[in-house]
């Protein structure tokens, strides 16, 4: 088992950052590809990021690009997203997730472990 605790979320006014921490426990870490998702209200949950198992690689939903950044301490078992230029449109609470797979995937039914989300709203 896999557990996964998400912080960092809070209320922020369109143009600002946040920095979503994501602490993973339960196996070695380094073995887990993870990712962000969101969901915003009324919506489907959507794939944000997603990076490997060393953090070489980094995949972004296009929305995001550029203004967010996907990370890893692989060993502080820790799983970091850093979102700058924030909108209101990325009003939504922020999912942690991983994988039991050595590429990420960018959707969420590949994904084995989910944290409990954590609520950002970007306000305008």
């Amino acid at each position: 088992q896999v557990q996964l605790v998400e912080s960092g979320g809070g209320l922020v006014q369109a143009g600002g950052s946040l920095r979503l921490s994501c602490a993973a426990s339960g196996r070695t870490f380094s073995s887990l590809a993870m990712g962000w998702f969101r969901r915003a209200p009324g919506k489907e949950r959507e794939f944000v990021a997603a990076i490997s198992l060393t953090g070489r690689r980094t995949y972004y939903t296009d929305s995001v690009k550029g203004r967010f950044t996907i990370s890893r301490d692989n060993a502080k078992n820790a799983l970091y997203l850093q979102m700058n230029s924030l909108k209101p449109e990325d009003t939504a609470v922020y999912y942690c997730a991983a994988e039991l797979s050595v590429v990420p995937g960018n959707v969420d039914y590949e994904y084995n472990y989910w944290g409990q989300g954590t609520q950002v709203t970007v306000s305008s």
